[in-house]
C-alpha cells in the first residue's frame, strides 16, 4: 500500500486510545488484514460495488436522501411511534402520585395533612418498577432481535403491552400496580432499541442524524399527550380519573402492529444473517429509485456485506461479552456514558418545573399548563436540532450543550441560596423551562444518534442495550434521590440541588469534550477503520479514512468534504 497509508498501529503498537490519531493524518486497512479479506470469494468484486456505493453516500445530500429514501424514512417513523407510548407512562405516573382520586384508591389516610398519601417508598417503588422492567426487556432485545429480525420482535412487545396493560386498568392493590409496571417495562425496553437501531440501519449517512433523533421528539410527544390526559382529569373525584388515562394507551399497539408487519426488515439484519437477496428486496422497499437513476441497490448492498467481513474480521463474535474485547470497548464506553449524560446532566430536575410554580402560589391547574408549555418547548428544541446538526454536527452540539446546562444548574443552585421568595420560584421555574429547551436542543435527541453510530453494525444491538441498561441504572438512582433532595421533610436542599448536578455535569463536560468523537458524514465502514486506528476523539472529524484497499481511493475527511463537495483522491498501489 502506499507509504502514506500505513497504518497508525503499525507505527506505533503501543499507541493508546486516548492519542491524537494517525501521525499522517490517514486511517486505512493494514496490510495483515488486506491479505485476509482478499482470500473471501468474491471479496474484490464486492469491493468495487461497495466503493460506488460509499461515494454516492458521501455525496449524497438530505433533501437527496429524502427524495430517494421517503420510504425508510416513513417506515422509520411508524416504528418510532411506539416511545411514545413510554413517554406517556412516565409523566403519567409521577403525577398521579398527587391525583385525588388515585391517592384515594391506594394510598392511607394522614389525619395530619386530612388528606390520602402514598408513602415515599411505594412511589419510589412504582416509578422504579418500569425501569426494573426495562433492564429485563432490554436484554432480552438483544438476544431475541438479533435472531429473529426487528420486526417480529417489536410486533411481540406491542402484543405484551395490550395484555399488561389490563393489570395497570384493572390493579386494585399497589402490588398489582407495581407487577404492572414492571411487566409493562419489559415491551418498553425492546421499544427504547429498536427503535433507534432501526432508524439508523434503513437511513443513508445524510438523514441517520435526522431519524435516530426524531426518537426523542416521540418521547416528548408522549409527555406532551400525558399531560393533556392528566390537565382534563385533574379535579376528577373518582376511579375514572386514574383509569382512563392508562386505558388510552391501548390506543397505541394495534395500529402500530400493523404498520411494523407491513414494514421491511432492515437490510443490515439480513446482510449479517446471509439472506443477501431478501436485503436488496427489503432495500427497494425503503427507496423510491425512479427518483434517482443512477442509485444501485446491488452496490449498496455489496457496501453493508464489505463492512460486515470487515467487522467480522475485528471481532467474529456478536455475544455481550465481544462489547468488551478489542477496539470495541471504547465504543461501549463511550456509547455507555453518551447515554448515562442524559440521567446525570440534570435533567431529573426537568419533572420539577410545577413544584417550583406550586410553590410560587400558582394553582395546580396552571401549573399542569406550565408543564405542557416545558414539553412544548422541548419538542420544538428537538426539531431545531436537525438543522443545527446539520451544520455544527453531533459532537460539537453535544459538548457545547453540555457546557449550557452546567452553566443552568449552577445558576439554578445559586438562587437556591437566598431565603425562598415567590419571585425566586418564578425564577427557578422559569429557569427549568429555558433548561428544557436547551436540553432537547442538544444533548436529549443528539444522544440518540451518538449511541446508534458509535457501536460496529455486528454488535449494535447489544451495544446500544447495554448503553440504555446503563442510564436506567442511574435513572433508578435518580428515582430515588431526587425526591429526597428536593423534599422539605427529608435532605431539603431545594434549589441548591442545582450545585449538585453542577459539579456532576462539570465533570461529564470533561469527559464528552477528551472521548466523544465525531461520526458526521462518516459511513460505517469509515468508522470502524477510524476506532481500529485508534484516532483520538477530537481527530474524528479531520482525520481521512477508507475501508477499502489496493489500486482503490482514499476518501476524504468531513472538513474536505465539505470543501471538495465530497470528491474522492485517486491513490495508486505502490506496495
Amino acid at each position: 500500500m502506499a507509504a502514506a497509508a500505513i497504518d497508525y498501529a503499525e507505527k506505533d503498537p503501543q499507541a493508546n486510545v486516548i492519542n491524537d490519531g494517525p501521525l499522517d493524518g490517514v486511517a486505512t486497512l493494514t496490510d495483515d488484514k488486506v491479505r485476509r479479506l482478499s482470500v473471501i470469494p468474491g471479496f474484490e468484486e464486492v469491493t468495487d460495488g461497495a466503493l460506488a456505493a460509499t461515494e454516492a453516500e458521501k455525496n449524497m445530500g438530505i433533501l437527496q436522501g429524502l427524495r430517494l429514501y421517503p420510504k425508510a424514512t416513513a417506515w422509520s417513523i411508524l416504528l418510532s411511534t411506539a416511545i411514545v407510548m413510554e413517554g406517556y407512562d412516565v409523566i403519567l405516573l409521577n403525577n398521579l402520585f398527587g391525583f385525588p382520586s388515585f391517592t384515594a384508591r391506594f394510598g392511607t389516610y394522614d389525619a395530619g395533612l386530612k388528606q390520602y398519601q402514598l408513602s415515599p417508598s411505594w412511589q419510589a417503588g412504582l416509578s422504579c418498577g418500569a425501569n426494573v422492567g426495562e433492564i429485563l426487556g432490554l436484554f432480552l432485545t438483544g438476544v431475541v432481535a438479533d435472531r429473529y429480525g426487528y420486526r417480529y420482535t417489536l410486533i411481540g412487545a406491542l402484543l405484551l403491552v395490550i395484555c399488561f396493560i389490563f393489570l395497570l386498568f384493572f390493579a386494585s392493590s399497589l402490588q398489582m400496580l407495581l407487577a404492572g409496571e414492571i411487566l409493562c417495562g419489559i415491551p418498553w425496553g425492546v421499544f427504547q432499541t429498536l427503535t433507534t437501531t432501526y432508524a439508523s440501519e434503513v437511513a443513508p449517512v445524510p438523514l441517520r442524524a435526522v431519524l435516530t433523533t426524531y426518537v426523542n421528539l416521540c418521547w416528548v410527544f408522549g409527555q406532551l399527550i400525558a399531560s393533556g390526559v392528566l390537565r382534563s382529569y385533574v379535579n376528577s373525584t373518582n376511579d375514572w380519573g386514574w383509569k382512563v388515562p392508562y386505558a388510552l394507551q391501548w390506543m397505541w399497539p394495534v395500529p402500530i402492529i400493523i404498520g411494523v408487519f407491513l414494514a421491511p426488515e432492515s437490510p443490515w439484519w439480513l446482510v449479517r444473517k446471509g439472506k443477501i437477496e431478501q436485503a436488496k428486496h427489503s432495500l427497494t422497499r425503503l427507496t423510491s429509485m425512479k427518483r434517482d437513476t443512477n442509485f444501485n441497490v446491488d452496490d449498496t448492498v455489496a457496501m453493508m456485506v464489505h463492512t460486515n467481513e470487515l467487522e467480522k474480521d475485528i471481532t467474529a463474535g456478536t455475544s455481550y461479552g465481544d462489547c468488551f474485547k478489542g477496539v470495541n470497548l471504547r465504543r461501549t464506553e463511550i456509547a455507555c456514558v453518551t447515554w448515562a449524560v442524559q440521567a446525570l446532566c440534570g435533567s431529573a430536575f426537568m419533572g420539577y418545573s410545577s413544584y417550583f410554580y406550586e410553590r410560587a402560589g400558582l394553582a395546580v391547574e396552571d401549573s399542569f399548563d406550565m408543564t405542557m408549555a416545558q414539553f412544548g418547548l422541548g419538542a420544538v428544541g428537538t426539531v431545531a436540532s436537525w438543522f443545527v446538526m446539520i451544520s455544527c454536527g453531533r459532537r460539537t452540539l453535544y459538548v457545547w450543550g453540555l457546557g449550557a446546562l452546567f452553566c443552568f444548574v449552577l445558576l439554578i443552585g445559586i438562587l437556591g441560596c437566598p431565603t425562598q421568595t415567590s419571585s425566586l420560584s418564578w425564577a427557578i421555574g422559569s429557569l427549568l423551562l429555558i433548561y428544557t429547551f436547551t436540553y432537547d436542543l442538544t444533548v436529549g435527541p443528539v444522544c440518540y444518534s451518538l449511541v446508534a453510530e458509535m457501536p460496529s453494525t455486528r454488535l449494535r444491538q447489544k451495544t446500544i442495550v447495554l448503553a440504555r441498561n446503563f442510564y436506567n441504572f442511574w435513572g433508578i438512582i435518580n428515582y430515588v434521590w431526587t425526591p429526597y433532595m428536593l423534599n422539605p421533610t427529608a435532605w431539603n436542599w431545594g434549589a441548591k440541588t442545582g450545585f449538585f448536578w453542577a459539579g456532576i455535569c462539570f465533570c461529564l463536560f470533561v469527559w464528552t469534550y477528551f472521548r466523544l468523537p465525531e461520526p458526521k458524514g462518516r459511513t460505517y465502514g469509515e468508522l470502524d477503520i477510524l476506532f481500529e486506528n485508534r484516532v483520538g476523539a477530537r481527530k474524528f472529524a479531520t482525520t481521512d479514512a477508507t475501508q477499502f484497499h489496493g489500486d482503490t481511493l482514499r476518501l476524504p475527511s468531513v472538513s474536505e468534504s465539505v470543501d471538495r463537495k465530497r470528491s474522492f483522491d485517486h491513490k495508486e498501489n505502490t506496495a
